[in-house]
């Protein structure tokens, strides 16, 4: 049985660090990705992601402004995908439904941007050993992400761009 997403606060976007894979991140700027799916995540706010981008990037490098979370079944959500890009339903659907799932989230994505970032090496300077974020890691509760997320903020904006996601049913 899903256990409930933890609520977020009502004090703007939660700040949260979370990986993904590069083919998912390019597709964001050619237009193609406007929502993120995930079998869990925060509820009731709108989040900052900070991407950890996966083999081969290794590397922390973008901010995501992401709209709060739509709650559904992976049925429904997988519906989502496919008015996104047709075919994707049927990946997104059996993803959420994975080990019994009941509960699905998919959030609208709305701005992107793209820093100079930090390589692994890096990160681990600063983190000591680095592992790539399963699921998602709220920084406000670690401070050693927060401090690392506050320098990319502060590094210089290569691009940005900003997204319309399909209406939702």
């Amino acid at each position: 049985m899903d256990q409930p997403s933890p609520k977020a606060c009502d004090s703007g976007p939660v700040p949260v660090v979370m990986s993904l894979d590069p083919p998912w991140y390019e597709l964001m700027w050619t237009g193609k990705k406007t929502f993120e799916f995930r079998r869990r995540f925060l509820t009731g706010s709108p989040a900052q992601w900070f991407v950890y981008l996966t083999a081969p990037e290794h590397r922390l490098c973008a901010v995501i402004d992401l709209d709060a979370a739509i709650q559904d079944t992976p049925e429904r959500i997988a519906q989502i995908a496919e008015r996104m890009q047709a075919g994707s339903g049927a990946t997104v659907q059996p993803y959420l439904a994975r080990k019994g799932r009941s509960v699905g989230y998919a959030m609208p994505i709305r701005r992107v941007r793209q820093y100079t970032g930090f390589a692994a090496a890096e990160l681990e300077r600063v983190l000591g050993d680095v592992c790539p974020p399963q699921g998602y890691v709220r920084l406000d509760q670690h401070p050693g992400w927060r401090s690392v997320c506050d320098k990319l903020l502060a590094t210089p904006l290569e691009c940005e761009t900003t997204i319309s996601p399909a209406a939702t049913p």
